[in-house]
């Protein structure tokens, strides 16, 4: 890593005519390198291991007798001397060499999210109510909805404030608070204990290099977080293909892959209906009379689409009234059957055929290789399971400089493994010959 660039980067934030001589800013941002490098729980314990550990010394360019800056000056110049955009560019920097040794191939994209436990009691907590935020995706959306619906003879859908097409209003909600930190969010996931968490956003690409993240509070699900990730990996790398989870798999995230040129890879997601009913694909669709056709051969005509985007096909209720499969159908009592697709369902039956694809197996195959196995190195390696920060830029600067490191590492054994010195190794270790490391 070149050190250079940050003496120019920070010398607006030194005085150098008042006052006593500053600590060497490359020797705070090695020593929380140091931190993250070697999973080191806290900037308080890398201060005390880097007082008698010769190697860190010989890093930071001290000798035994000198002393180190206390952890304090390290934290006070990360929180309110640097920069907030400081650890990005370091986090682009070590990206950037990565790339320009040709180590990173950001084709192939993997997207998921993990959850960092946060410095919170969660038996101190509050229930406030706060306003939803609206999806990036509900004024495209409402635009769409009000369109059909004007061609039904139905009235236009408005937001909370009354506008037909406003910005879009989400209503409210209630939420539990920390008390202690009111950045984070309850998370609460199946039979996992519930607890204030952090989730952090990563992108990778298929040799492990992290390409980006986006922290958010634990209760922030996967999706809504998801367009500010895939928008910076995408208009920076020529990405083709998109891997992620079923938490992904929603209309907007398919149809914004897809028309932006992007193949997403899905996996399959069980059908959550009544299994004793007809399932979705016992329908058949006709794109030109715009109608659905029950197996009994009833046809289910359009007659809505809500403000959630979804359309509701209705059958005649004289045609299904004495149905003998009324009850496999899900009739209501007038005889009248419903049934509900998506306004862009297409884009997710495109999804549903890529899956079935041997490519698209194998690139799914591959995400325990690549964003699993980082979230795994980042928590045994690297303390990620859990944060003593609070706030959600402190949090955020402490997990990118993680990343920071695991892409340091990584570029470091790459640049080694295909050195000069290491054949060196290579060919004289039968001999147990020892040779310097080299800088």
């Amino acid at each position: 890593m070149d050190y250079e660039w940050l003496y120019e980067r920070l010398d607006p934030y030194y005085c150098h005519t008042n006052g006593r001589p500053g600590t060497d800013p490359v020797v705070l941002i090695k020593m929380v390198l140091v931190q993250h490098l070697f999973g080191i729980p806290s900037l308080r314990q890398t201060y005390r291991e880097i007082e008698v550990n010769v190697a860190y010394r010989w890093f930071l360019g001290y000798s035994l007798l000198d002393k180190i800056p206390h952890f304090a000056t390290v934290s006070y110049a990360f929180c309110q001397r640097f920069p907030e955009e400081l650890t990005t560019e370091i986090f682009e920097h070590i990206l950037n060499k990565a790339l320009n040794h040709h180590m990173v191939d950001p084709s192939m994209i993997f997207i998921d999210g993990t959850h960092i436990k946060a410095s919170a009691n969660k038996k101190k907590s509050q229930k406030i109510k706060v306003e939803k935020t609206a999806k990036v995706y509900a004024e495209q959306l409402r635009a769409e909805v009000n369109a059909e619906r004007e061609k039904l003879g139905k009235k236009p859908i408005e937001d909370d404030d009354g506008n037909n097409g406003g910005s879009p209003g989400g209503g409210m909600t209630e939420k539990t608070m920390s008390t202690t930190d009111p950045d984070c969010g309850m998370f609460v996931k199946g039979e996992h204990e519930r607890q204030f968490a952090y989730e952090a956003h990563t992108a990778c690409e298929r040799h492990g290099f992290i390409l980006g993240v986006e922290v958010t509070a634990g209760n922030v699900h996967d999706s809504v977080a998801w367009d500010a990730l895939y928008d910076a990996a995408t208009n920076k790398y020529a990405v083709q293909f998109v891997t992620m989870d079923a938490g992904y798999k929603t209309p907007w995230i398919v149809k914004k892959t897809l028309d932006d040129g992007k193949i997403p890879i899905l996996p399959y997601t069980r059908y959550k209906g009544k299994k004793e009913q007809y399932k979705p694909w016992n329908y058949t669709y006709d794109p030109a009379a715009d109608t659905y056709t029950c197996p009994c051969g009833v046809v289910l005509r359009q007659t809505t689409t809500d403000r959630e985007g979804k359309r509701t096909y209705r059958s005649t209720p004289a045609h299904c009234r004495d149905c003998p499969y009324k009850s496999k159908c899900g009739a209501n009592e007038r005889g009248q059957k419903g049934f509900r697709s998506h306004i862009w369902q297409e884009y997710l039956d495109i999804v549903e055929q890529l899956r079935k694809t041997d490519r698209a197996k194998e690139i799914y195959a591959q995400r325990k290789e690549t964003i699993e196995r980082v979230f795994a190195d980042a928590k045994e390696k690297h303390a990620m399971r859990y944060t003593h920060h609070r706030g959600l830029a402190a949090v955020t600067r402490w997990v990118r400089l993680k990343y920071v490191a695991m892409n340091l590492k990584k570029l470091a054994n790459w640049s080694w493994n295909n050195s000069f010195f290491s054949g060196i190794y290579v060919f004289l270790s039968p001999y147990y010959v020892k040779i310097p490391s080299f800088a």
